[in-house]
This record gives C-alpha cells, structure tokens and sequence, in this order.
C-alpha cells in the first residue's frame, strides 16, 4: 500500500476511534478539567497523531496503548465516584486564599500563585476592590471562585422581599426565515401563533434571521434588515395598567358616591383588585 493512502487509511480509523474514546470518557469542558484529565486526553491526542502519520509504525501497539489509557482512565473516573480520597486524589483538594477578608499567604505559595496574578483572577470576576471580598477559593480545576461581603453583594428581589415570576429557557421557534415546529410544541404553540405576531410586527417571515419565543408568549425578533425598527412588546405593560387605572376609577366613585351601598361596594372591589394587581405584578412587570 502506498504511503499517502496507509495515512489516510489511518487517520480515518483513528478520527473514529478518538471520537468513541472521548464519548465514553464523558463531557468535560477543557477550562474546567483538572491537570490530570488534560495529560490524560494530552496522550490520547499525540498517540493518535503519531500512529496516523505512521512514525508508530505498529497499529496494533499504537491502538493498545490508547485503548489501555482509556480503560485506565474510565476506571479512576469510576473510583473517583465512588470515593472521596480517591476523588482527592485524582482531582486535588480546593484550596482557601482568602477567607474573612484575609490573604491566606501560604495557600497562595502552595499553589504557586502571586498577589498580583490573585489580583488580576479577582478582576476577571468583576472584583476591583480586595476590601469587597469575604472569602475566595481556588477549584480543583484552577479557577478562582469569590464570595463578597455581605453588604457588597449586588442586591436581589429576595433582599427586597419580592416576588418575582418563574422564567423558563426561551425557544428559537425561527432561524433563518423558517419555522421550527418542535420548539413551538414545547411551548404548546404552533405556526399559526408565529403568523400571527409576525402580522403584527409587518415583518415578513424570510427577513427574520432568528426568533425566540418564552414562556409568557412575546416573540423576540432579530431580522437580516437592520435598519428596520421593531416595536416593543407592551402587551403586559398595558394590561397591568388598564387594571391599575380600573382601580384607581373604583376608588374615585366610592369618594363620589353618597349612597353608602354603592360605596361599600366600590370600595370593597377596589380592594379586591388592588390585592389582584399586588398578585399580578411579578408577571406583569419585571
């Protein structure tokens, strides 16, 4: 067999015997694979490259030592599972670099780490301020996790006591002109619905590069024409306010009215929906 033709003979095997490997070896992210994994798949990767490119001139050798790195490595992935010192092992331990406001000097040391590179993974977190940090720690996978002072942390519904409505994943229900009809079953929508907003707007379907849809059924629109301005979705906006409006008018006749029927009557709807607009708000408003 010629040279060329043993390479590409080669390479496809080996394209698809590294494609099983790493499947079974599991989903890892490469920024957030301990030092171990990376030399794991470091192996993998050579291995694969000097068989293709026959300097590993033995395939049933070269395919031997793969497979062994594989199987080792699915075993301590299964150790590492079902125990925590092996999972130590393997992985490391996290270590606290700052902890109630404090550098901890020795732990930067331990994992050859410099005030000015703490400095520099705490701005890369949006943390400009060492005065703002309570505690900070460093993953087994080398990224740097900080937890702010209490009276620095950014302010959230709950500190408020709101409430806020629940928000589910959006759905592209078009991309690049076409309806995508399983996206709209999930949200018990169909094509007619997307018709129909898209009416609204005056957009044509083939001018909309992607549209999402939520929950609550507004449809988000980018469209290949930039230069078109889509109006904004008010459809809750303007609900809540025909309701607040309702019960500020009911509020008014129970002030106007001398009969003391009817403004016990007023009144007592205007509460009612004021306790229904204070319900609403979370859903309506955001």
């Amino acid at each position: 067999m010629q040279d060329w033709l043993n390479i590409l003979v080669r390479s496809f095997a080996l394209f698809f015997g590294v494609l099983v490997i790493v499947r079974i070896m599991g989903k890892r992210h490469p920024s957030r694979m301990a030092p171990f994994f990376h030399v794991v798949y470091t192996f993998i990767a050579i291995t694969a490259a000097l068989i293709a490119t026959n300097i590993i001139t033995n395939v049933v050798f070269g395919f031997i030592a793969l497979g062994s790195w594989a199987v080792l490595m699915l075993l301590i992935d299964y150790a590492a599972l079902k125990s925590k010192m092996a999972h130590d092992l393997v992985n490391g331990r996290e270590t606290v670099l700052i902890k109630q406001g404090k550098i901890m000097e020795e732990n930067l040391s331990q994992v050859r780490l410099t005030g000015e590179e703490l400095l520099r993974e705490l701005r890369a977190k949006n943390v400009f301020n060492l005065a703002d940090v309570e505690f900070a720690l460093m993953e087994t996978t080398g990224e740097i996790n900080v937890l702010l002072k209490s009276d620095k942390t950014p302010v959230t519904p709950h500190h408020l006591e709101r409430r806020v409505a629940p928000q589910s994943e959006p759905q592209t229900v078009i991309y690049d002109g076409n309806i995508l009809d399983e996206p709209l079953a999930a949200l018990g929508l169909n094509a007619r619905w997307v018709r129909t907003e898209l009416e609204k707007t005056g957009v044509a379907l083939e001018n909309v590069f992607i549209g999402q849809a939520d929950s609550d059924g507004e449809l988000y629109l980018d469209l290949f024409d930039d230069a078109i301005q889509l109006p904004q979705s008010k459809v809750k906006e303007l609900l809540y306010a025909a309701l607040e409006k309702s019960q500020a008018e009911l509020v008014s006749y129970a002030y106007e009215t001398q009969n003391e029927q009817a403004k016990a009557m007023y009144q007592k709807n205007a509460g009612r929906l004021k306790r229904v607009l204070e319900n609403l708000r979370p859903y309506l408003l955001r």
